[in-house]
Order: structure tokens, then C-alpha cells, then sequence
């Protein structure tokens, strides 16, 4: 089965091949010079820029794979959640293409393709083994512990209840004046600095107070308050950004914050279920101290852990493709969306 990805849910414009699952081509363009001067996505500027460069993205991913249009057995694209007005071009292009060539089309849950991105590879993916499974996904705006029995089974047990991992590390990277995407900055700035020298809180690690949500507060993220904490640091402490060696250790110190608090989690929610495997998936999971991290967490409990490779955590359209793969090999028909859904949920694939 070749099967065609699109991705377009917010600032990446991708496109990729898979024949029988295995990574045969995979085309990212980044917008991140378009939006740094901002500080953050701009929505027009994402999309005008999609309706710019996806043609030839798509003509780049066909030609690395080395497959003609004729040869495609379907088509998948992201169909939410994300910008609506950068969903619908990848969502537009794949239907346009689908109808042009008389083959079928799948809506993938942005989610579920970083979730199957850690068993994506120049081979066939192999889930043999791997289930049940808790995944701690760390995706642009979102944070979350879901715990899946088998493939397509999705148990959201623990999320944050204020910002994402990624936010937090971008309106951290703004306040320190580092520039924009906030991950990479703050971890090349971070090296060689000293995690330690200043103690941030890791969020809702003091219990107490109305808890409103249904989930358990041990395994939920809050990063609102590190951000808080960042900021009186700085304006108590406005030598520890001319002082080269306290700047460092203070950005490496805000690192460590982020990656503990999600490393923490997920090593409670280990500790609660039953698994056999568990997985880091999304941009955030790039972090070097965050791998690490999670690196001597499976050591620890003995229980394997799962990474994407670097070039398939942050979006791209082999996720895609390969979420749409796994779907429909283990028996799952494909599904044709309506239209983009900036807000789609993750639903168990028995409940679509």
C-alpha cells in the first residue's frame, strides 16, 4: 500500500510517502522565520504561506519516494485539531487530489499521528508487544497522559489544566528575551548550566484547594506558576540576565522545571497501570534533558520506552500517513471527514 500524508495544522508545511507503512519519503517546510518576529503563530500568515508551498511540498515528497501519482493507494491528511484556516489547505489539496485520482481519502487526529510516529521507520512499523501502553504526549498546545490497552484504545488520564510543555517553554524563551520557537533556543542556551541553581516549582505539587476536574491531580500538569515564578525571578533578580554564567543557570534551571514536572508524571502513571511499554511523542519530546530524563526513568522501572526519531517529532506528514497505515491494517476502515475540525477530540477508533 503507497500511501500519500499531508500536514498542514499549523505552521509546518508537509508532505510524505509510505509504502506498506515504512517511511519512504518526508517533506517538511518551516515557518518559523515568518512568525519569530511575532513571538508566536500568526494564523493568516501560516495559511497564506500553506496555499504557497504545498504544491511543491507534495511534488518533493513524491519524487524522493520515487512513486508517481497513479501508483497512490490513498490519501491521508490531517484533518484536526489545530488553526482552522491552516487545516483546511492540506484538507482542500488531499480531497482535490483524491477525486483527481479516484482513490480514498482518511482524516487523521493530529494526536494519533504523533502517538504512531514512535513506531514509524525506514521499516514497517512492528506494534507487536508494545501494548498496553502510556504515552505521555507533548504536542504544541497540549499535554497529556493517555493510556492505551491496544491501538486505537484511548484513555486520557491526566492533562494540563493551564498551559502545554511547548508554551511554557516559548513565553519563557520571550520573557528571557531568547526569541522564538521557545524548545531549541532554551536548550542550546541551557548547555553547560547548572539545573539546580534556582528551585522552580514543578506545578500542583502542593495538594490542597477546590480540585473541579475529573482527573487525578497527581497525574495533571500546570505550568502557569513556573512561568509566574520566572518573571519575579527576573525582576528580583535582573543581574542573573547580564551575568552570562547566571543566565545560564537560570535557563537551565526553567528546563529542568519543565522536563522534571513531565518526567514526574508520567512516572506516576506507571506506577498506577498496568504497561508494558510507554512513549514520549510530539515536538517537546526533542528535549535532550527530557530524553534523558525518560531514559533513566525505563531504566529504573524496567519497562522499554518508546521515542519517535528527531525528524518525526515535530509535525510532519509521515505521522499521518502512518496513523492512517495502522488504522487500516489492523481492520479499521478509513474515514472520510466532512470538514476540518480545529477542536477534534481522540476518540476510540470502535466509537468512529
Amino acid at each position: 500500500m503507497i500511501l500519500l500524508g499531508i500536514e498542514t495544522s499549523c505552521d509546518e508545511t508537509a508532505a510524505a510517502v509510505l509504502v506498506d507503512g515504512a517511511v519512504r519519503s518526508n517533506i517538511i517546510y518551516s515557518q518559523i522565520a515568518q512568525h519569530a518576529p511575532y513571538g508566536g503563530v500568526v494564523p493568516e500568515i501560516a495559511s497564506r504561506d500553506h496555499v504557497r508551498k504545498l504544491p511543491g511540498i507534495i511534488r518533493e515528497a513524491m519524487q524522493g519516494a520515487g512513486s508517481s501519482f497513479e501508483q497512490l493507494d490513498g490519501i491521508a491528511v490531517t484533518y484536526g485539531p489545530g488553526l482552522s484556516s491552516s487545516l483546511l489547505i492540506g484538507y482542500s489539496a488531499a480531497r482535490a487530489l483524491s477525486q483527481r485520482l479516484g482513490i480514498p481519502l482518511t482524516g487523521v487526529h493530529h494526536h494519533e499521528g504523533h502517538i504512531y510516529s514512535v513506531f514509524l521507520s525506514e521499516k514497517p512499523p512492528v506494534l507487536d508487544g508494545a501494548f498496553p501502553m502510556m504515552v505521555l504526549l507533548v504536542s504544541g498546545g497540549d499535554t497529556k497522559l493517555v493510556y492505551m490497552k491496544a491501538p486505537g484504545c484511548y484513555e486520557i488520564i491526566g492533562q494540563t489544566i493551564d498551559d502545554a510543555a511547548g508554551e511554557a517553554l516559548d513565553k519563557g524563551a520571550m520573557l528571557l528575551g531568547l526569541g522564538y520557537p521557545g524548545g531549541p533556543v532554551i536548550q542550546k542556551t541551557a548547555e553547560g548550566g547548572n539545573p539546580r541553581a534556582v528551585r522552580f516549582p514543578r506545578g500542583l505539587d502542593n495538594p490542597g484547594g477546590e480540585w473541579k476536574y475529573t482527573f487525578d491531580r497527581k497525574l495533571c500538569f500546570s505550568f502557569s506558576g513556573l512561568k509566574t515564578a520566572l518573571l519575579y525571578h527576573v525582576q528580583h533578580h535582573p543581574e542573573s540576565l547580564k551575568d552570562e554564567t547566571a543566565k545560564r543557570n537560570l535557563i537551565a534551571s526553567y528546563q529542568e522545571a519543565v522536563a522534571d514536572a513531565l518526567a514526574v508524571r508520567i512516572e506516576r502513571a506507571l506506577e498506577l497501570y498496568d504497561c508494558v511499554s510507554f512513549a514520549c511523542a510530539g515536538g517537546v519530546s526533542l528535549n535532550k534533558v527530557l530524553r534523558e530524563k525518560l531514559g533513566k526513568l525505563s531504566e529504573k522501572c524496567g519497562v522499554p520506552l518508546k521515542l519517535s526519531s528527531p525528524k518525526l517529532c515535530t509535525d510532519n506528514a509521515a505521522m499521518v500517513a502512518g496513523a492512517a497505515f495502522i488504522r487500516q491494517s489492523l481492520g479499521h476502515p478509513f474515514i472520510l471527514p466532512d470538514d476540518v475540525n480545529p477542536n477534534l477530540r481522540l476518540e476510540n477508533w470502535d466509537n468512529t
